[in-house]
């Protein structure tokens, strides 16, 4: 007898969640993902582990959701979490009485809290204005999303499920008013992407389909005539080049824009913004938008006025409420998700949406939604997600007794210890010998090597698994050499179009962070590639004759005068 089968649409956190979830209940899972994995809004989040302590005035309800999962991904994704602690920071003209609901707000929630003096803020976090007031201890923190998402995903992997990035839904199977599986577009053929390959088209049936495809679930639902009324908001992040603060900063007042600064490994990102858009995939990025974060969060760390920008990127949130809630502002729908049953709601069966939620609640969100699905499905498994380590946490003593026997304790060990967690053993010993490949953050080639066994030529896809390209540099100076790394398993043509891939979406994000230094490094990296490498006359499109380059013949038939 073949196990229940299910198909969950998108390669987010809230997918790979569920993905990992069901497979480790015993169902056969497919998952589809248009893009990488965290191609949407999962990799364009800001990378705050929330306590919950930005919702405990207004949504209490999220703020406890948070703190519980807080608490649980500190377990079993200890290698993707740093926990920095948070500030909410009262400057001169923040209420005082909304300061004084946010601290009972926190101790209602459950959430730890502690007022401190601004000798004391200052004491933890000497950039802060010096006008601050006072501030809120709470247990915010750092977490990466591209590796938690990865580690979901290798879980479910692991577990019998099936996984396909650039593989692009483009319609639901319906038989008899009822979701019978899928259509899908392979964007290079089944299994991992390799740039050439042919695309091709797939017909994939399940028991039952999920779709968790976040800002973009509305136009799923409507492929099978359903509104899911799903509200895109797009924000603006800035990244800047260093960490100009070492804990979660947040302004203590109403939730609104321009309010949170992130430490995230090497770099600290500003964010964000709040505005509903019709299209999450196709919207404006104003340079406004990005003058008016920074300008905001001056007010809080006045170093950040004159520090330099690396790039900047929007996300869309996939905001959802109730019809007929009627809120107007996007930053004050709640933050909670649902799970949307459309045979009960619509009278469509075999599809389950999800929607709504917070980063940090992703692995209740997808065991809510795992639960639902079993229960259609007639499957008696419970949930193991809170319990059971993600790939690469499962033993810190993995770490410690690895870096001793490879007699690492550089700057560059530290970060492989930080990104592979227990996984450091198996992939450090991968490579020999092991040179760093990208030398702003520290990655090595074994690290690059375990990463395109996983994803093929697709170098955005390493660069998320690895952090290379993600520093100071911009893949200025390691681009190339990511894309030296394909060979020779693949040829010259290919790793030309890996590397332009790579390359245009380290300029996408810097377009808004021409000044000062960062300018100079784009100038740089423009002349390294484009005059250096001659990549604006790429030697692939000419035809080149290089037989004229082995002699200096002069004109008339003299002999060559070198050798």
């Amino acid at each position: 007898m073949n196990n229940p089968s299910t198909i969950v649409i998108g390669g987010g956190a809230t997918g790979v969640g569920i993905a990992r979830d069901l497979a480790m209940r015993g169902v056969d899972v497919t998952l589809v993902e248009k893009g990488n994995l965290t191609h949407g809004t999962s990799g364009r989040m800001h990378g705050m582990l929330h306590s919950g302590g930005r919702y405990a005035v207004t949504d209490q309800h999220s703020a406890e959701d948070c703190m519980t999962e807080n608490r649980i991904l500190r377990d079993i994704a200890s290698h993707c979490v740093e926990m920095t602690g948070g500030l909410f920071v009262q400057m001169p003209e923040d209420d005082d009485e909304y300061f004084q609901q946010k601290l009972e707000g926190c101790l209602e929630c459950d959430i730890p809290a502690e007022e401190l003096t601004a000798e004391q803020a200052l004491e933890m976090e000497p950039y802060l204005s010096e006008d601050l007031e006072r501030a809120i201890w709470v247990p915010d923190g750092a977490i990466d999303p591209f590796r938690l998402c990865v580690a979901n995903a290798v879980s479910a992997e692991n577990h019998g499920a099936r996984i396909e990035t650039h593989s692009e839904v483009t319609d639901l199977l319906v038989e008899d008013g009822e979701v019978v599986g899928v259509e899908v577009e392979h964007k290079s053929g089944a299994g991992s992407r390799v740039h050439g390959n042919e695309g091709e088209i797939e017909e994939i049936y399940a028991d039952h389909v999920v779709n968790a495809a976040g800002a973009w679930a509305g136009q799923i639902g409507a492929m099978a005539d359903l509104d899911v009324e799903v509200i895109p908001a797009k924000g603006v992040m800035t990244i800047m080049n260093v960490r100009q603060v070492d804990m979660v900063i947040n302004r203590c007042k109403p939730r609104g824009n321009a309010d949170i600064i992130v430490p995230h490994e090497t770099t600290a990102i500003l964010g964000t913004t709040d505005e509903e858009v019709e299209d999450p995939e196709d919207f404006p990025e104003e340079q406004a938008e990005v003058d008016f974060l920074i300008e905001e969060m001056s007010k809080m760390a006045p170093i950040l006025e004159d520090a330099r920008t690396l790039r900047s990127y929007w996300g869309v949130r996939p905001l959802y409420e109730p019809p007929g809630t009627g809120t107007e502002e996007t930053e004050q729908i709640t933050r909670n998700y649902f799970v949307l049953d459309h045979d009960e709601r619509d009278g469509t069966p075999g599809l389950t949406t999800v929607v709504g939620g917070k980063f940090v609640t992703y692995r209740k969100m997808a065991e809510d939604c795992a639960d639902h699905v079993c229960d259609l499905l007639g499957v008696d498994a419970e949930c193991r997600t809170a319990e059971e380590p993600l790939p690469g946490s499962e033993d810190d003593a993995v770490l410690s007794d690895a870096m001793d026997r490879y007699g690492l304790r550089s700057p560059v060990a530290r970060r492989n210890k930080q990104r592979l967690g227990s996984r450091y053993d198996d992939v450090l010993s991968g490579a020999d010998p092991n040179p760093v490949v990208c030398d702003c953050e520290g990655v090595t080639r074994a690290e690059v090597q375990d990463a395109i066994e996983s994803v093929g030529t697709d170098l955005n896809a390493v660069r998320q698994r690895t952090r290379a390209s993600m520093g100071t540099c911009q893949g200025g100076t390691c681009a190339y050499r990511l894309a030296a790394e394909l060979h020779p398993e693949y040829d010259e043509e290919t790793a030309r179009a890996a590397l332009e891939e790579l390359y245009q979406e380290r300029w996408k994000g810097q377009r808004h962070a021409l000044w000062g230094e960062q300018l100079s490094q784009a100038t740089l990296n423009h002349a390294v590639h484009a005059s250096t490498m001659n990549r604006d006359r790429d030697p692939t499109d000419v035809s080149v004759d290089f037989d004229a380059f082995e002699s200096r013949a002069v004109a008339d038939g003299g002999e060559s005068d070198g050798d």
